[in-house]
């Protein structure tokens, strides 16, 4: 009871070390500093909780216009006593205002975000570029969820390593710290050879910028690109060569054109069934640990049976396969 009478006696707008005159903006720039100034985490002094609960108190009142135009006209025991009401009802008097006593929650509703020292200012309003000391403990400022987006590339992109560009818009804080600006910048991947489907290449903190906001990642994952002649397997590549089925059985040679530009000539000597695979070594993706190193090719057939047949060829046929 004693510190509530006591507490009935103070004078907020003196609390923020203002005049009654005050406006919004002083009051806000007032509680910034004088909050910065004596949070229990920064001035060691014993009264500085006190202080700090005081400050938070007569920044409530004072920033809510309803409360401050109570306070203004009827003072802290109008505020705190409640007042008359203009027109009648069940309830002729307003409700009491009582400070909930958390001065943190104050604090951080004013700063935005989860550590109100993560964007810092110094004792006149203005910004500081590190917080002090000590204070990076209380837990870190949001950041927004990762932006994810495609990265589309060739077989033959994956195979050489290529240099892409990318153009991204993004909001970017001007130096008043309030408004913000959509800015271009050119984001530049080294794609590697031998990169795969569903690798992931991350900028860090390249979304946009906002108050008490970390910016979100912006993260590319590789996709491969149709490609006419290839498909890949991890490290390998497949290729499908159609052939007759006379070829299929007495053997011929394949022709395939690489992704560097070189024809191979493969000679295929086995008899050909539908499930046969020829095994090419050397001749697919570089491995990502070692791009001097490569997979293999795999060369699979589609087989062509021929529509008909005369009667002398499949006398041929007979003796030849039957007999």
């Amino acid at each position: 009871a004693t510190g509530e009478r006591a507490a009935m006696g103070q004078d907020y707008y003196a609390v923020l070390e203002l005049g009654r005159g005050a406006t919004d903006a002083d009051i806000k720039k007032a509680y910034r500093k004088l909050a910065l100034k004596n949070h229990p985490l920064k001035c060691k002094e014993p009264w500085a909780p006190e202080k700090f609960r005081q400050l938070a108190e007569a920044y409530d009142v004072l920033s809510d216009p309803m409360k401050k135009g109570i306070y203004d006209k009827f003072g802290e025991e109008g505020l705190k006593g409640g007042i008359p009401l203009e027109f009648g009802g069940e309830n002729p008097w307003t409700v009491g205002y009582v400070f909930h006593n958390n001065p943190d929650k104050v604090f951080k509703e004013f700063f935005g975000g989860d550590n109100p020292f993560a964007e810092f200012f110094a004792e006149d309003g203005s910004e500081l570029i590190l917080p002090f000391g000590g204070l990076r403990g209380r837990g870190a400022m949001k950041q927004d969820p990762p932006i994810v987006r495609d990265l589309c590339l060739s077989l033959e992109d994956l195979f050489y390593g290529c240099t892409k560009k990318i153009k991204i818009s993004r909001r970017v804080m001007n130096e008043d710290g309030q408004t913000s600006t959509i800015r271009d910048k050119i984001l530049t991947i080294d794609v590697q050879p031998g990169w795969k489907q569903g690798t992931r290449i991350t900028f860090e903190k390249e979304g946009d910028q906002g108050p008490n906001v970390i910016p979100a990642d912006i993260t590319f994952v590789v996709q491969e690109k149709f490609h006419p002649r290839f498909k890949r397997a991890n490290d390998d590549l497949t290729y499908v060569a159609t052939i007759p089925l006379g070829k299929a059985l007495i053997g011929c040679t394949v022709d395939v054109r690489t992704l560097d530009g070189r024809l191979l000539n493969i000679p295929i000597n086995d008899i050909v069934d539908p499930k046969y695979c020829k095994v090419v070594p050397g001749e697919g993706m570089p491995l990502p640990r070692d791009p001097r190193r490569k997979g293999d090719l795999l060369i699979y057939f589609n087989i062509c049976f021929p529509k008909k047949l005369t009667p002398d060829k499949k006398m041929l046929l007979k003796s030849a396969l039957l007999s």
